[in-house]
């Protein structure tokens, strides 16, 4: 408890420099710059071995078997953020969260998913901006839009105020806009197979304080945030060659799929598809309403826990069942798949 409420102070700070524009001051101590980056060095000989092909595009409809559903028109799904959040790490369409969250929506729904991802391998929060612009520039803006970034964020050594601030500015937007935001906040780098301790330790912290910070940042502008720094943090140590991708960094097909059980939940109950009685907060679960800050720090440090606004300066902390996507159930985006077809 000591840490949680620790976390949830520095990222009430880190939030409240965002939002008022400061850069926000390092987490670390100067003795330990040195030492850090000859960590950093070493994990990125052997993280990646190299250059990663490109994700494969997962643009199209989804749901291809609800399109005689003509009463009901698709849902439109926009996804942001960084080489996670574009599937990097993975061979096919169907295996990259996007498309595994299409299905899934489609699925609950019983309607068509028109999913569109402008998600750039290797961006920092600072190209959110170009995301949204490139999102919102063609056509009616999407229905709901999942986010993934921050890990980048961390490796750069963006200032965490930084960060959030262009994040919530993204939400802020999409928000406007009339989109639905569901955010998944920062993994957690220490699960990352080559990173040696001490560096391990100090990327595990500090990923989970910027998740505790975005999350502040996200529910104050009308968002939802979902926590997958912890959430495959077992997994992946437990099973990396199951859950990582040949690259050693990116999660695998499995890590996505994993991945995306949790977040599906959360995008459903942002559009309204989920039953009303599990919107009610459960004791026994550990479930809700707390200061924000202090729900950001518990979600942060417990995998796949939901943080949702209420009543400022109040959110509720959600543990909401998570729901099985297979991979192998995973659709091919219907442009995709009419391309192939003789």
């Amino acid at each position: 408890m000591p840490m949680t409420m620790s976390r949830a102070r520095v990222a009430r700070r880190i939030a409240t420099a965002a939002a008022v524009g400061g850069g926000g001051a390092g987490l670390l101590g100067v003795a330990a710059v040195g030492l850090l980056l000859t960590e950093v060095r070493l994990a990125r000989r052997t993280v990646g071995g190299g250059a990663t092909e490109l994700p494969p595009p997962a643009d199209g409809r989804y749901g291809a078997a609800l399109w005689y559903r003509t009463d009901r028109p698709a849902l439109r799904l926009g996804f942001l953020g960084d080489s996670t959040a574009a599937g990097q790490g993975v061979t096919r369409a169907r295996q990259t969260p996007g498309a595994l969250l299409a299905s899934g929506l489609a699925a609950v729904a019983e309607r068509p998913v028109d999913l569109r991802n402008v998600a750039l391998p290797g961006a920092q929060s600072d190209d959110l901006e170009r995301q949204v612009t490139l999102l919102l520039a063609d056509g009616p803006a999407p229905d709901v839009c999942v986010i993934m970034i921050g890990a980048n964020d961390v490796t750069h050594r963006m200032p965490f105020a930084t960060s959030v601030r262009m994040l919530s500015e993204a939400v802020a937007r999409l928000r406007s806009a009339g989109c639905e935001v569901v955010v998944g906040t920062c993994p957690d780098l220490g699960t990352i197979e080559p990173v040696y301790q001490p560096l391990r330790w100090v990327a595990r912290r500090l990923s989970r304080q910027l998740a505790a910070a975005q999350t502040i940042g996200v529910v104050e502008h009308g968002g939802r945030t979902v926590s997958l720094g912890d959430l495959l943090g077992p997994e992946f140590e437990a099973n990396p060659r199951e859950l990582f991708s040949s690259d050693n960094y990116h999660p695998s097909a499995e890590g996505y799929a994993t991945a995306a059980m949790a977040v599906l939940p959360t995008l459903c109950a942002a559009l309204g598809l989920w039953p009303e009685d599990e919107e009610r907060p459960e004791p026994a679960r550990r479930e809700g309403f707390l200061p924000v800050e202090e729900a950001a720090a518990q979600a942060a440090s417990e995998g796949g826990t939901e943080v949702a606004g209420s009543r400022a300066p109040w959110a509720l902390l959600k543990h909401r069942r998570r729901q099985r996507i297979a991979v192998q159930e995973a659709e091919e985006p219907a442009a995709e798949t009419e391309e192939r077809a003789p």
